[in-house]
């Protein structure tokens, strides 16, 4: 409670700065569903993955993130179809977000891999409890008790991917509605967000029988903040261990690492180095991720899953 006006200032400073609106974690190469609900049935199994992200330890009131996403194939002569369910829940000092999302994904052959078109629908929940809220204004009614408000979304994503690569595109908040407000296709216009595009790819490259690199990464626009970049590069050893480390501009450093312990389960582990001058007041950030695959498919699998 005693930092809890400097959290409320630092997230509304980098609201200005950046507009960020949607939910933000560092592994997410190994979350497609999280970027993009064409990703949805990407695997001829069902994968499955928890994530937990503490961003800016020791800070009251600081973003904690938790994520939950299922993924699968729909069962067909042609498996083209997939189905993904994702639910996020983050919070920061007095307010709290809460999605949940159906994905829908439709698959086309193209050339050696498969291209696919992809949508998601659901609602988020917003809530604000002042009760949380050092104020001075006491007559403002916007901290007069708990606040909470509901928005329908719907995003749109593509992805096309082979063997040893992967590329996408998405918009995660196609169009969204605040009934306080007159619909519009321009979600500014229908409601208080903006639009975000997501830009995307990785490559795998086989340097021996021991090793692999990934090399990956992730463009974030949105008109009103300047373009925000994820570079990344994961050393794959065995087949079995992932090391990474990576660079988000305007933002931080990351290092992490996943274990594969066979082709059903996997943990990961990234850890942030604030760059910004929240690193003056935070011990950086912990994302810890499980993941677990299954599927009478998986068997036959021969190599580990790459994205």
């Amino acid at each position: 409670m005693k930092k809890i006006v400097i959290i409320i200032f630092a997230a509304a400073s980098c609201f200005v700065a950046k507009a960020q609106q949607d939910v933000m974690i560092s592994q997410y190469m190994f979350n497609g569903l999280f970027l993009n609900p064409a990703y949805a049935g990407s695997h001829k199994y069902t994968s499955s993955s928890l994530l937990h992200r503490n961003q800016w330890v020791n800070f009251s009131g600081a973003p904690k993130t938790l994520l939950l996403a299922v993924d699968g194939l729909v069962p067909s002569k042609s498996n083209n179809m997939g189905l993904g369910l994702i639910l996020t829940n983050d919070r920061i000092g007095a307010t709290e977000q809460t999605d949940i999302y159906a994905n829908y994904a439709y698959q086309l052959k193209l050339n050696k891999g498969r291209l696919a078109f992809g949508i998601k629908a659901g609602v988020s929940n917003y809530v604000l409890n002042s009760n949380k809220v050092i104020y001075w204004d006491g007559g403002d009614e916007v901290f007069d008790g708990r606040k909470t408000a509901w928005l329908p979304k719907m995003g749109f994503g593509a992805y096309y991917f082979v063997d040893k690569w992967y590329a996408g595109f998405s918009v995660p908040t196609l169009l969204a509605y605040d009934s306080k407000q007159n619909f519009s296709f321009d979600v500014s216009e229908a409601s208080f967000l903006q639009r975000h595009y997501y830009l995307y790819g990785g490559y795998i490259v086989k340097l021996n029988e021991e090793f692999k690199l990934k090399p990956s990464a992730l463009v974030k626009y949105l008109p009103a903040a300047p373009i925000q970049g994820d570079i990344n590069l994961n050393l794959l050893y065995k087949d079995m261990f992932w090391f990474g480390i990576g660079y988000r501009s305007l933002d931080a450093a990351v290092v992490m690492i996943e274990y594969q312990t066979n082709t059903r389960f996997r943990v990961g582990y990234a850890f942030d180095i604030t760059t910004t001058n929240v690193r003056k007041y935070s011990a950086g950030t912990h994302e810890i991720m499980i993941g677990y695959d299954f599927g009478k498919n998986l068997v036959k699998i021969k190599t580990p899953r790459y994205f």
